[in-house]
């Protein structure tokens, strides 16, 4: 289990750009994200780009425009309570 920190940004669109600008102060190399929901529409903000990897669940890929991203990684509900099981700390950011 990883002492890293999992963020799941699950800000309604008018809030992301916020959220991510505070997740840039607190973020470390190798915590991990999960856009969900609308927060899936930023995901050419300039700190995500900035990151290794970006998650985003399966369904909520079918909101972007482009898949082609990449440092994109579309995963499934398996996957995703892997990667949640994987982390000593999991945060929700709205």
């Amino acid at each position: 289990m990883s002492n890293n920190t999992l963020y799941l940004i699950q800000a309604d669109y008018a809030a992301t750009a916020q959220v991510l600008e505070q997740l840039a102060k607190i973020y470390s190399e190798n915590d991990q994200v999960v856009l969900m929901g609308d927060a899936v529409l930023a995901i050419e903000h300039p700190f995500l780009r900035k990151l290794k990897e970006i998650y985003i669940l399966e369904n909520e890929a079918e909101l972007l425009p482009q898949t082609e991203i990449s440092n994109l990684k579309i995963i499934h509900y398996l996957e995703f309570a892997e990667l949640c099981l994987g982390f000593s700390r999991c945060i929700s950011m709205k």
